[in-house]
């Protein structure tokens, strides 16, 4: 799971629109179906070293991913604009927005003219975009749950979707998740904006919850529960929701209080997450900068199994 970067616009030359990114002028388009959704993907004037159907497969597999982890495409119709940009290489920049031109959601991606195949098949940032989806959009207050939620669910979502492994996204949150920790003067989420409160304590409370409500229900229902009951009850990326009316639906699909709970707690005053007891009880066992081995016979191992297991709704690939 690679951190999240600031939406910095590295590496951006020649012609730029300056109007709205959806107003952008388009070369081509081409459409697919995944998860009972339409995705229609414009690509906006300029070249890429690689063949356009490499860069449609890059989003079609983030797509899959993230219908699988929620059981569909969270949103009926998504435009994804594709940006190339000259001299440059990797995935530069996404950012995403609720109720554009008569989409649900419209993504627009940043991708460097000498993109590699290997830049697509080891990048985060798409599958990113595409769960923000997945969330109403909220009030600049709540920012961090909009972003904790697409930290956290990427990876995973990618786990079960095939395209990485447990052991590489268990690493992965070792390593990063202390960059949620609140600092000195930092107040609750609510109130501390900063780019590792913002990320990565959202993703600290997309972890705490999984596994507390993983805990009240002996494993039977997950965070992807709650999350798949608000998108089921229009919760995506085109409606302003209060965040308290989100947590109250996600809450009641998995029949606890864990959310609205976990909310009051975090929300106005900083919360220090003992993470190396919460590791040790997933038997998560640090053995490298970048390495773990897991400990089956730990307390909590079978929730750490069930997180990254695919979901019973199966893998949904492109098409459906």
């Amino acid at each position: 799971m690679a951190p999240p970067t600031a939406h910095a616009q590295s590496g951006l030359t020649g012609r730029e629109h300056h109007g709205p990114p959806w107003d952008s002028p388009v070369a081509s388009s081409q459409t697919f179906r995944v998860g009972g959704a339409t995705l229609q993907v414009d690509f906006a004037p300029g070249s890429f070293d690689l063949p356009t159907t490499q860069i449609m497969r890059w989003v079609e597999t983030a797509a899959s991913s993230v219908a699988t982890y929620y059981g569909r495409f969270p949103v009926p119709r998504d435009r994804i604009l594709i940006q190339p940009v000259a001299d440059a290489r990797g995935i530069l920049q996404g950012t995403s927005w609720g109720d554009v031109g008569g989409f649900s959601a419209f993504s627009r991606m940043r991708v460097g003219q000498h993109t590699t195949t290997e830049d697509l098949d080891d990048d985060w940032m798409m599958t990113h975009e595409l769960v923000h989806t997945a969330f109403p959009s909220q009030e600049d207050a709540h920012h961090w749950i909009e972003e904790g939620l697409a930290v956290y669910i990427e990876p995973i979502a990618r786990v079960q979707n095939g395209l990485l492994t447990p052991e590489k996204i268990w690493a992965d949150m070792v390593r990063d998740m202390p960059k949620g920790d609140p600092q000195p003067g930092d107040e609750g989420l609510d109130h501390t904006p900063t780019w590792g409160r913002t990320y990565w304590g959202g993703a600290q409370f997309c972890l705490l919850a999984d596994v507390a409500i993983r805990e009240q229900t002996h494993n039977r229902r997950g965070l992807e529960d709650a999350l798949r009951a608000i998108v089921a009850a229009g919760g995506t990326i085109d409606q302003d929701w209060p965040i308290r009316k989100a947590l109250h639906i996600g809450d009641a699909a998995t029949g606890t209080r864990v959310l609205e709970q976990m909310y009051d707690r975090m929300s106005d005053t900083p919360a220090t997450i003992d993470l190396d007891r919460l590791w040790k009880k997933l038997g998560i066992v640090r053995t490298g900068e970048d390495q773990v081995r897991f400990d089956n016979a730990a307390p909590e191992a079978a929730i750490r199994l069930a997180i990254t297991r695919t979901p019973a709704t199966g893998r949904i690939a492109p098409g459906s």
